[in-house]
């Protein structure tokens, strides 16, 4: 179609040009991955835009100087040199002071602590990190055992890659068993630590109902053994009493980034190429891999009643999603629109997830990019099929989260960790994107929802047949020849039409109840009634439910109806 190209300080415009309606795609400028302009053709100068948020534009200019200017300003715009250039920093949504403040202060991790129950007699909340003299990387306000000294904690840093030492991450109140995270050990081939060992020994006795305690390094084992031979690698087992050892097996940023890139070459052909791509890209094992480390460590934590330190290389990748993975299988307040903002907050944002080298904000070493969130939003989605009834909110949520995660319009996920933002200023010149999802909850409800207290652990199948690809997210801005519409939409519109079926059989009973019998309009309360139960029937189809709503029917039999026909209406549902 024929339009034109707008290009702003923010975003790409393209606005078609229709006679019967305006029709706006907006891209955000930080949006774009790839910028690659083809030879010029008969039909002029192709321009082709790959997006990280999956979207692919395809642009025909018709002069080929003006399609090299805007190729030129698309590659400098989109990866700024500077942070003070990121999109959030020029962002006004014309909200006072108070309420950029106020907004910032609306997730705060270390109420999800409190509401674990910490302190208590074993766990204490510490600010020793106020200065980020521990730990660069870390909040400054960390949880560890409280029977440990400060000493203890700074001595177990120095032997702990990027000083990141052992803290927890989730207490289940339960059983007590804690689940920690941190990076690997400086500890080569024999090298120990006694500040360390000590460390551990204090996690491991804060949970007095286990013997032992399990270390999950996420790491292929022979990746961690070359880092030993590095002077890094893993726990020693001689040197630390009481633990068991466990690989899972989750590779590294080069070999996601590399997964993800096959992916997406397949995702356009024909369904044989496609399914053989989707195999050999690996993406969907990768998936698996990282729910099956989740799934260890939340059975060690219900079932086994253990305690379990997560760590891979550095622990900011592999060990933040095997950590949110296990904290959303055990915890329900994890899977509701609040648990899960409190969750990126608290494992990804505050802990030091690379945010802004491995979603590219900024024109770096391309080496660095790796998709690692959107494995974890995938990994949620995945739970999502399986459990459609356990998430207060849809996946439109989750695709929410990703598009900002990318677009930098919010001060939540630039930099590297908590000190990079301090140091931009972030919560004084940016907004925070929480409450710009919180005002549009009623766009992302799930509902089949059920509520907070009906489903405890989630113990889902990682069987290959039940890891699925994500179209939604992967093919999102696919055209086909039909107009493609969600389960969720279905959903939603036939609860829509419910709801004013119930409201006209509301106001019809109060009509009989008013009325004498011989004088209701009793065909018109018969459709209704028997519109509502079939609109019933089709909702419990879709959701799966195998549940009665002959209740929400104001007619007891649909036998007393029937001298009302002109034939015998055969019943579509018993009532008794």
């Amino acid at each position: 179609a024929n339009g034109i190209l707008y290009l702003t300080a923010t975003h790409l415009i393209y606005v078609e040009a229709s006679a019967t309606a305006r029709k706006e795609t907006w891209i955000a400028l930080h949006h774009i991955a790839t910028v690659e302009k083809l030879p010029i053709t008969s039909m002029g100068c192709p321009l082709i835009l790959r997006c990280k948020n999956f979207r692919v534009a395809h642009f025909v200019l018709d002069s080929d100087l003006v399609c090299e200017e805007v190729y030129i300003s698309l590659l400098k715009l989109s990866q700024p040199v500077l942070p003070e250039d990121l999109y959030a920093f020029s962002y006004n949504p014309k909200s006072s002071k108070e309420m950029r403040e106020n907004g910032w202060k609306l997730i705060d991790p270390i109420s999800d602590f409190e509401r674990m129950g910490i302190p208590n007699r074993y766990w204490t909340i510490t600010d020793a990190n106020r200065n980020y003299e521990i730990c660069s990387t870390y909040p400054p306000e960390i949880v560890v055992p409280k029977s440990v000294t400060l000493g203890t904690v700074v001595g177990s840093s120095k032997f702990r890659s990027k000083e990141r030492v052992p803290v927890l991450s989730y207490l289940y109140k339960e059983n007590n068993a804690a689940i920690c995270r941190c990076s690997q050990p400086l500890s080569g081939f024999y090298t120990r630590c006694v500040d360390d060992e000590l460390l551990l020994e204090a996690i491991s006795q804060t949970n007095p109902g286990s013997q032992f305690m399990y270390v999950v390094d996420t790491r292929p084992k022979l990746n961690a053994m070359a880092n030993r031979a590095a002077g890094k690698g893993y726990e020693n087992e001689d040197n630390y009493a009481n633990i068991r050892f466990r690989f899972m097996g989750i590779e590294n940023i080069h070999v996601m980034r590399s997964s993800l890139q096959k992916l997406l070459e397949g995702t356009g052909i024909s369904p044989c190429e496609f399914l053989s791509g989707l195999e050999s890209s690996g993406w969907l094992r990768h998936i698996k891999a990282i729910m099956d480390a989740g799934i260890f460590i939340t059975k060690a934590v219900k079932v086994e009643k253990a305690n379990v330190l997560v760590h891979c290389s550095d622990g900011w990748d592999r060990t933040a999603q095997v950590c949110s993975v296990a904290s959303i299988l055990l915890d329900p307040f994890y899977r509701t629109f609040k648990g899960l903002m409190i969750l990126i907050e608290k494992e990804w944002i505050s802990m030091g997830h690379k945010f802004s080298q491995r979603c590219g904000h900024l024109d770096g070493d391309s080496k660095e990019v790796s998709p690692i969130f959107t494995q974890f939003l995938d990994c949620i989605w995945q739970l999502m099929e399986q459990f459609p009834c356990a998430f207060e909110f849809n996946e439109n949520f989750l695709l929410e989260i990703h598009d900002h995660v990318f677009s930098c319009q919010f001060g939540n996920f630039l930099g590297n960790c908590q000190k990079d933002r301090e140091d931009l200023r972030v919560y004084e010149k940016t907004h925070s994107v929480w409450p710009f999802l919180v005002q549009r909850k009623p766009d992302f409800r799930n509902p089949l929802y059920k509520g907070f207290t009906v489903y405890g652990v989630l113990n889902p199948s990682t069987v290959p047949y039940n890891i699925q690809f994500w179209c939604g997210m992967y093919n999102r801005f696919d055209k086909g020849l039909q107009p493609k519409q969600s389960m969720l939409e279905s959903l939603l519109e036939i609860k829509k039409q419910r709801a004013m079926l119930e409201a006209d059989v509301y106001e019809l009973e109060k009509v009989r109840r008013m009325v004498p019998k011989k004088e209701i309009l009793l065909p018109l309360i018969s459709r209704s009634s028997l519109y509502g139960v079939e609109l019933i029937l089709i909702e419990c189809y879709l959701a799966g439910l195998l549940y009665s709503l002959a209740s929400k029917c104001p007619v007891k039999k649909i036998s007393d109806l029937s001298e009302f026909f002109s034939k015998l209406y055969p019943s579509p549902l018993s009532f008794k």
